[in-house]
């Protein structure tokens, strides 16, 4: 009976703590961060647009290499 405790218990430490992982790779954050955090949008436009900025600028890099 003891094996089959730690085992349940084991499982249901193991679900949450994926869904816990889960839910931070599903909205792009660190693994260990808290999921149920207000995100800020404004940083994420921020980091966003840095993003496209700098593919943008290789991509023309690129094609002017050509």
């Amino acid at each position: 009976m003891l094996g089959v405790k730690k085992y349940i218990i084991g499982l249901v430490i193991g679900l949450v703590l994926g869904l816990w992982m889960g839910v931070n790779i599903g909205k792009e954050q660190p693994i260990w961060a808290n999921p149920f955090a207000e995100r800020n949008l404004a940083q994420e436009a921020k980091t966003k647009a840095k993003e496209v900025i700098k593919d943008a600028k290789k991509a023309v890099r690129d094609k002017l290499a050509e």
